[in-house]
């Protein structure tokens, strides 16, 4: 049976490369807001022109302009497809709007998987993809940032039984094991 996912966790865990394999493993819809906000720029859409707006002046695009590409996107769903949230929501706001687009589109979430790594590692992993932006005093502030907005998520989906913590320590292969363990 297909699934409807959320992927959480902080910068640095593989969310993104896992959401990537899982969803292509499983033919899930993958949506990841930055991919979806270029997109629907690229298609030159209503919504993408709105988006686009909002970047070129340098500011975050809104909650609001998010789930309505959100809300696009699963529209179209068939009713048995699944899909997989990866980056959004990223605060209890965005949480909350989400699960009631979710609730009118009759598409809940099921799982909520939240990827479990020590800070150390993290800071390791993040220094060595060797970004320009990526030093340690810069990355301790993302991590700071992802707590303070992500924690009260983690109570949410946990307080609705949907929250599975899975380790995303060791190589790529072993975490996708553990999350198809997981799911099976």
């Amino acid at each position: 049976m297909k699934r409807r996912l959320l992927f959480l966790g902080p910068p640095g865990a593989g969310k993104g490369t896992q959401a990537q394999r899982l969803a292509a493993d499983r033919g899930l819809l993958h949506l990841s807001t930055g991919d979806l906000l270029r997109a629907e720029v690229a298609a030159g859409s209503d919504l993408g022109k709105q988006a686009e707006a909002v970047m070129a002046r340098g500011e975050l695009v809104s909650d609001a302009l998010v789930l309505a590409i959100v809300r696009s996107r699963l529209e179209g769903q068939p009713e048995d497809g699944g899909w997989l949230l990866d980056g959004f929501p990223r605060n209890l706001a965005q949480a909350e709007a989400l699960a009631e687009l979710l609730e009118d589109l009759g598409q809940p979430i099921e799982l909520v998987v939240l990827m479990e790594l020590e800070d150390g590692v993290l800071i390791q992993r993040l220094l060595s993809r060797g970004r320009t932006d990526d030093n340690e005093a810069v990355i301790r502030h993302r991590l700071e940032v992802y707590r303070e907005q992500t924690a009260p998520l983690i109570r949410y989906y946990r307080d609705r039984g949907l929250l599975a913590g899975v380790a995303a320590d060791g190589t790529m292969e072993e975490v996708a094991a553990n999350i198809a363990a997981m799911l099976a």
